[in-house]
């Protein structure tokens, strides 16, 4: 007589069990896909830029892993090497340079240094020796050097902001607001420009706008300021008269805000006199041409 074998109730909710796990499975890769899908719909990128994107990644993880393989096996020259290599089979290479923040500049000067790094492997790029290099330009106040994969070279400039003008013996030179010189200007270009002379005044810049600044109503009306004796400063107006000023930076603040509450009130400059002289506190001494001597002012701006 032939037996029946029953199948056991746990085989059953086993079974049971693991196509329930399969099917939730099943689902959770659906979601996930489906949401990816969703992502990657949404972002602004074609099937061949996605596909461009991940052979990237995934390329420069292999170069980074055979790297840091290399250096723990002690071999670093040779895994540079090895490294460069591989990025340059799989075109990670320079092939564009790009340049931005350059306005007042010749952009051919970065180019020059910068094109020197064309067609290298990206791991061999020397990013900060190129910075260094870039920083030596006049007109270089930072400059920011990238690496964009897998094959631009990206080069962001600061510009220096120009500030005035230094007279040199032979040319008037643009300078910026740290005394840095930039480039030879016309006399023409600089019309509209504080002119600033005299040894050692290009160091001065900052203490001389700090000056200015203590009598902003006279500002528009200065002309040149002359760095004399390496010591204190004579100040020239549009009307060509001339202030001489005493040595120290507070006792020349002082004299500059005194001289302009005296214009205030009895319109020095546009006069007859050619210099003020200030430099003997409280007095204060004007030229006249044609007059042997000079006059003291008094403190109202009097004779």
């Amino acid at each position: 007589m032939a037996k029946i074998k029953r199948s056991s109730g746990k085989g059953v909710r086993r079974a049971a069990k693991s196509q329930s796990r399969a099917a939730g499975a099943r689902r959770a890769k659906a979601k996930t896909t489906g949401m990816v899908d969703r992502v990657m719909g949404v972002l602004p990128f074609t099937e061949e830029q996605w596909s461009t994107i991940w052979l990237t990644i995934i390329i420069g993880g292999a170069v980074g892993l055979a790297f840091v393989i290399a250096n723990l096996a002690g071999v670093p020259a040779m895994a540079r090497a090895q490294v460069a290599v591989m990025a340059s089979d799989a075109g990670f290479e320079v092939k564009h340079v790009r340049v931005t923040g350059t306005e007042r500049m010749d952009e051919r000067q970065v180019y020059a240094r910068a094109l020197a790094q064309k067609d290298r492997p990206m791991p061999q790029v020397e990013i900060e020796a190129l910075r260094a290099e870039l920083l030596e330009l006049p007109w270089v106040k930072d400059a920011r050097v990238s690496i964009q994969l897998p094959s631009t070279l990206a080069i962001d400039i600061v510009e220096r902001t120009p500030h005035a003008a230094l007279q040199r013996p032979d040319r008037l030179m643009l300078i910026d607001a740290e005394g840095v010189e930039l480039e030879p200007v016309s006399a023409e270009a600089a019309t509209d420009m504080l002119r600033i002379s005299g040894p050692g005044a290009a160091k001065q810049v900052e203490p001389l706008d700090q000056l200015l600044a203590s009598a902003p109503a006279l500002g528009p009306q200065i002309e040149g300021a002359e760095w004399v004796g390496n010591r204190r400063w004579n100040l020239s107006f549009k009307s060509g008269q001339v202030l001489a000023l005493p040595e120290g930076a507070d006792e020349s603040a002082s004299a500059l805000v005194k001289f302009a509450r005296m214009d205030g009130q009895n319109r020095l400059l546009g006069g007859q006199v050619a210099t003020f002289d200030m430099r003997s506190p409280p007095r204060i001494y004007m030229r006249v041409p044609g007059r042997a001597d000079a006059v003291e002012l008094g403190e109202t701006g009097n004779p």
